[in-house]
Order: C-alpha cells, then structure tokens, then sequence
C-alpha cells in the first residue's frame, strides 16, 4: 500500500479523540470523515496481544495487504484499526490468521 494512504501518528492521535467506533470480537475500528479525495488507513497493534515484534510486523502486512485487496469506496475516511488488548494472535496458527481476517471482513463489511 502506498504511503499516502497511511495515517501517520498525529492523525491517529486525532482520529482516536474524535472517533465513531465500531466494533467486533477482537478489533475496534475507528473512522473520522477527512477532506482529502482518498482514504487512509492505520492499524495498532499492542504487545499484550502479539508477543514478538515479528509477529506484529506479520500482521500488520497481512492487514494492509487486505486493504489493498478489498477497495472501500465510501465517502472519504481515515480509519484507524484497534486489536483489542484481550485477542491473543499467533502468525503460525492458522485459526488465529483466520479470526483475523474474519474480523475484517466483518468491520469493513459494516461501514
């Protein structure tokens, strides 16, 4: 994914303050309308649910590789992804990818 579809740490700051959340069993997803004429995307990942750094940087490429894949043609939107801190994932159990991934499709499905 490119980079100016990324959001960078001060728009995730903002977005997080003035959020309209939805939500699913393991992610949070936060939106804020933006004035730019494309989306952008950012997702947190903490350390109590993702042990390693290898493992966070793995699921932070497949969830952009799903943004990537699933065009979200709605009005103009900087969403921010929350995994919440309860959801344990593991990149060598398959299940684990799988919620995932489900819980994706579920939120973009949503808005």
């Amino acid at each position: 994914m490119k980079k100016k579809y990324r959001l960078k740490q001060k728009n995730v700051k903002r977005v997080l303050q003035k959020w309209e959340p939805f939500f699913s069993y393991n992610i949070v997803l936060n939106r804020q309308k933006n004035k730019l004429d494309y989306n952008r995307f950012a997702i947190i990942i903490s350390g109590k649910s993702v042990y390693t750094n290898v493992e966070r940087n793995f699921f932070r490429r497949k969830f952009y590789d799903f943004i990537a894949k699933n065009d979200i043609l709605k009005k103009w939107f900087d969403f921010v992804f929350v995994i919440k801190t309860k959801s344990k994932f593991d990149k060598k159990n398959p299940e684990s990818l799988a919620i995932f991934r489900k819980d994706l499709n579920f939120l973009i499905n949503k808005i």
